[in-house]
C-alpha cells in the first residue's frame, strides 16, 4: 500500500492521524511515517485499514459483490470465502482459491487483491 492510498483511506474514514493510530493500535508517529512515505505500511496494518474502510457504512453506492460471481469461480466450494459466505471479504481471508492465492504469503496475496475488482469495488 502506498502513502497516497493510506492517506486517502484515513480521510475517507474521517479520522485524524491520532484517531487512526488508536484504531490501528500503532503510534501517531507510525501513522505520520506511513503518510509521508518514510516507512512502508506493514501488511497487517494495510489489511486492517482496508477492513475498516469496507466496514464503514457509506452512501449506499458500494454494493456487496461476491468474488465467486465476479470471477465466475469454479473452485468456490473449496474456498473459505464461499464456506463463510464472505465473497466480498475474500481479500481478508487466508486460503482463498482465487488467482492461485491459496499458497501465497500475505504480501503476495495482497499484491493481487489490491488490483482485484472485488476489493476495489468496495473502496
Amino acid at each position: 500500500m502506498g502513502r497516497e492510498t493510506f492517506s486517502h483511506l484515513r480521510v475517507k474514514l474521517g479520522k485524524t492521524q491520532k484517531e487512526l493510530a488508536r484504531l490501528l493500535g500503532v503510534s501517531l508517529k507510525a501513522v505520520q511515517s506511513y503518510e509521508q512515505g518514510w516507512r512502508a505500511v506493514p501488511i497487517h496494518i494495510e489489511r486492517q485499514l482496508y477492513f475498516l474502510a469496507v466496514s464503514q457504512r457509506g452512501d449506499g453506492r458500494n454494493k456487496r459483490k461476491d468474488c465467486w460471481v465476479l470471477k465466475k469461480c469454479v473452485h468456490k466450494k473449496d474456498c473459505p470465502a464461499w464456506e463463510f459466505q464472505a465473497g466480498h471479504l475474500c481479500w481478508f481471508l487466508n486460503g482463498t482459491r482465487c488467482e492461485c492465492t491459496i499458497d501465497k504469503k500475505w504480501r503476495e496475496k495482497m499484491e493481487i487483491c489490491r488490483n482485484c475488482e472485488v476489493l476495489t469495488s468496495l473502496l
